[in-house]
């Protein structure tokens, strides 16, 4: 039997298993269990991925926006096995500590903007943001403010979906999934520096942040939550002094400003976190996804010296934690990422290939009239299609550019990510791993351009 026709009958058989017995997130049920899956992957080296077919696939967004340093390191499976050879768990409940996880702890607190220096550790982004909610409700109720439990978030802003980091999400179709109802959480509107920096007289006043703390009242508040730069919500970077006014705006009713840096942080904006691009210190930060370019599953939650050391002197069990925070296994391989991210200086290699992806945005944009808003921090970019960007006319809901141009690019073996969950949107992000090359972000600029040519056919 040929090594091909070994491949098409694993296929075939694993085909029919996921078909008949997964459901996956973020897919169509009914599709999935009428077809089955799209792809099964068998392997990975540096930016591509390959399938049982033997074809072979550039990773144009990093997979969930979290495979750093790409597919196939040897670095990452090597830490991963001395540390299972060693010791691959061992709790953290009852005080318990391992080398890994406490070096790790000591190694995010230098990394991180200002005085961010305790951590706790969770499995991924949605227990980050939950936790973060937790603590900083606690944090409030050890000071005496038992009113403080209101968390403001942001429209289109995506922090995960437990019960309560899907309703902080800003996106309809996760924020009211099952009954995700929390009359804590309340979504504010986006990027509106003018409101957040007090005016009242701007037309989009009511139910931004400010007008919310105005309505709420601070002294029920507990925090802000929003991304450094909204990722799943389609790569909306916020406009100049929004995130320092929003900072002041939290810092002058005594609100914690949380920053989501699950996308953004561990160097995919550039900077080793999406604060740092604004200079700006949060007291509380959740990361998860780069910190281990996904080859363990870690999150966690840095938070300033007051909220550490208050929570510190608090003297009972902590009663929250989850299994596997601080996991050594995962841990091992956090540290041994961020060993190599700094070794190889992927933080700033992340700024010029960055460069290269802005260029090829513009060489698009004046190529196409119907490519628009190419914008990029780092290697977090998107870009939006519309029918007549110069009169802000969106396409027809019937017509589905995004998702037509990204089905593209797939015959063409580039994956990349539409966005389409609004009337009239039509954004695609662009977020490769950050060892990609000058080349291989002209490749797949290259394909989006040929993909563009098919679209412009089609519309």
């Amino acid at each position: 039997m040929t090594k091909n026709t070994t491949n098409e009958t694993l296929l075939k058989e694993l085909s029919e298993i996921d078909r008949l017995h997964h459901i996956h997130p973020s897919t169509n049920p009914k599709f999935h269990r009428d077809n089955g899956p799209k792809l099964v992957f068998k392997e990975g080296k540096g930016i591509y991925l390959y399938d049982l077919k033997g074809e072979e696939y550039i990773d144009g967004v990093s997979m969930l926006w979290n495979v750093n340093l790409g597919h196939g390191n040897k670095e990452l499976a090597e830490a991963a096995y001395e540390q299972m050879s060693s010791i691959a768990y061992a709790s953290a409940f009852y005080g318990y500590a391992n080398e890994s996880t406490a070096r790790l702890a000591k190694k995010v607190a230098s990394l991180t903007p200002g005085d961010l220096n305790t951590v706790f550790f969770t499995s991924g982004g949605s227990e980050s943001n939950d936790t973060a909610f937790k603590l900083s409700r606690f944090y409030w109720e050890l000071k005496g403010y038992k009113n403080k439990k209101k968390i403001i978030s942001l429209r289109r802003g995506y922090h995960g979906v437990t019960v309560a980091a899907q309703r902080a999400t800003g996106i309809e179709v996760y924020r009211n999934f099952s009954g995700s109802l929390d009359p804590n959480i309340v979504n504010a509107k986006p990027h509106l520096t003018e409101c957040e920096q007090g005016d009242k007289n701007h037309p989009e006043y009511e139910g931004s942040i400010h007008s919310i703390i105005e309505k709420e009242g601070a002294e029920n508040i507990a925090a802000v939550i929003m991304e450094p730069i909204q990722g799943a919500g389609g790569v909306h970077i916020p406009p100049e002094g929004y995130l320092e006014a929003v900072r002041k705006l939290c810092s002058e009713n005594n609100i914690h400003l949380i920053l989501d840096e699950v996308i953004c942080g561990f160097g995919r904006t550039g900077k080793m976190f999406g604060a740092d691009n604004w200079n700006i210190v949060p007291d509380l930060i959740t990361f998860a996804k780069g910190i281990t370019s996904g080859y363990s599953q870690l999150g966690g939650v840095a938070m300033t010296d007051e909220i550490g050391n208050t929570i510190a002197q608090y003297d009972g069990m902590l009663p929250h934690g989850f299994t596997y925070s601080g996991h050594p296994t995962a841990c091992a391989v956090g540290l041994k990422n961020i060993e190599i991210l700094e070794r190889d200086n992927l933080v700033q290699h992340a700024v010029e290939m960055g460069e290269v992806l802005r260029q090829g945005f513009e060489y698009l944009e004046g190529k196409y009239s119907f490519f628009t808003k190419g914008r990029n921090v780092g290697l977090l970019g998107g870009f939006d299609l519309m029918r007549s960007p110069e009169e802000n006319i969106p396409f027809e809901e019937s017509v589905k550019a995004a998702v037509t141009l990204v089905d593209e690019c797939f015959q063409r073996n580039l994956l990349i990510r539409p966005f389409d969950f609004e009337p009239g949107m039509n954004i695609v992000a662009v977020a490769p791993p950050l060892i990609i090359e000058k080349d291989e972000v002209e490749k797949i600029i290259a394909i989006i351009d040929d993909s563009l040519k098919a679209l412009s056919n089609k519309i």
